[in-house]
């Protein structure tokens, strides 16, 4: 089975959990009938919240991106984290507590699993005993995710796997445009001598020529540092910053307008470290910084994606053991959410 398949989610070579899709689309193009299956999350009302299949939102199982618009796709990865790991616990807790998302948008009216064909493809099968060979596995199941253009929504994981995230990307999309918001620049050279960890993705991931740089922003940034070129190294390279700072006490829907026409057109990632969010409202993670951003102002952030050309996306750094409330995962999987309706081609329907 390849890796990310039924057994690398559940651990039970030939579990399936499916439902039938409540719709076929039909789409004419070119004078073609072209088919898509649209996938529906399992409904409270057939079977009870706490029970059935641990996808996310209980959606159906898929062993590969064959037909899919939108995949969900767990990274089990905490080998990379430098202070409190246990990330790899994250892509687990986040499907267990996406059970309570419903398919339609109250606010935005956002329906995407009426317009896309989305579904769980399980967890990448990573190394947990050797980092740098995680990494090579990771780029590697990306570049079958996307060969056919399906938009991976990824559930980590520590943030060293935005990087062969990012690798796989740029091979079939050039340096793309980015999102990134974050307690932490991410920016290191090394930590404790090595290149690769959660602490240095971006750093080699602006060395590598994966991001477009002037179409590049960083929200969230704050704490203590070693000296200024913590954040001002990014600003260098033509990166912008909006420091935590910048973002207290206001909505961040006028920034976010601000994101679109800075960001332009081209394909862009969305990489959202759950530690960009107060510990408040997010306890449950690795590096937890004070001065953070509110639940209210990640969702306008991701909302405020909306009509960017989004090829990818992550929400990482979910420590489950931290917060015993489940809540730090409840708030990724509505985040995951948010981020799978601003998705291109998503409709708003009344």
């Amino acid at each position: 089975m390849p890796a990310g398949g039924a057994g690398g989610l559940f651990g039970m070579k030939g579990f399936k959990f499916e439902r039938p899709p409540s719709s076929i689309m039909r789409n004419v193009l070119e004078g073609e009938v072209m088919e898509k299956t649209l996938y529906q999350p399992l409904s409270g009302n057939e079977i009870p919240r706490f029970s059935g299949g641990g996808t996310m939102m209980r959606l159906p199982l898929r062993p590969t991106t064959d037909g899919l618009d939108v995949c969900f796709v767990g990274v089990p990865l905490d080998i990379g984290t430098s202070n409190r790991s246990g990330t790899r616990f994250g892509p687990r807790q986040i499907r267990a507590e996406s059970a309570m998302i419903r398919p339609y948008n109250m606010a935005t009216r956002a329906a995407p699993f009426e317009s896309l064909s989305v579904a769980d493809i399980g967890d990448v099968a990573i190394n947990t005993f050797d980092l740098k060979k995680s990494i090579e596995i990771i780029e590697l199941r990306y570049d079958q995710i996307i060969r056919n253009g399906c938009i991976p929504l990824t559930l980590g994981g520590d943030h060293t796997i935005v990087l062969p995230i990012l690798r796989a990307m740029r091979k079939k999309y050039g340096p793309v445009g980015l999102v990134y918001v974050d307690a932490h620049a991410d920016v290191n050279d090394t930590m404790f001598g090595e290149k690769i960890a959660h602490g240095t993705p971006f750093r080699r991931a602006v060395e590598e020529g994966l991001i477009a740089l002037q179409r590049a922003v960083q929200i969230g940034l704050r704490g203590t540092g070693y000296s200024a070129e913590d954040f001002d190294w990014p600003r260098c390279q033509g990166i912008r910053v909006v420091q935590a700072e910048e973002c207290w006490h206001k909505s961040l829907t006028p920034l976010m307008a601000e994101v679109r026409g800075h960001l332009g057109k081209g394909p862009v990632y969305v990489s959202f470290d759950i530690d960009s969010l107060d510990p408040a409202f997010a306890p449950g993670t690795g590096t937890p910084e004070i001065g953070g951003l509110s639940a209210i102002q990640g969702i306008e952030i991701l909302r405020g994606c909306r009509n960017l050309e989004i090829v990818g996306g992550d929400l990482v750094e979910v420590s489950p053991s931290y917060d015993t409330s489940g809540n730090t995962a409840l708030v990724a999987a509505n985040l995951l959410y948010e981020m799978l309706c601003s998705l291109p081609g998503v409709e708003l329907r009344n």
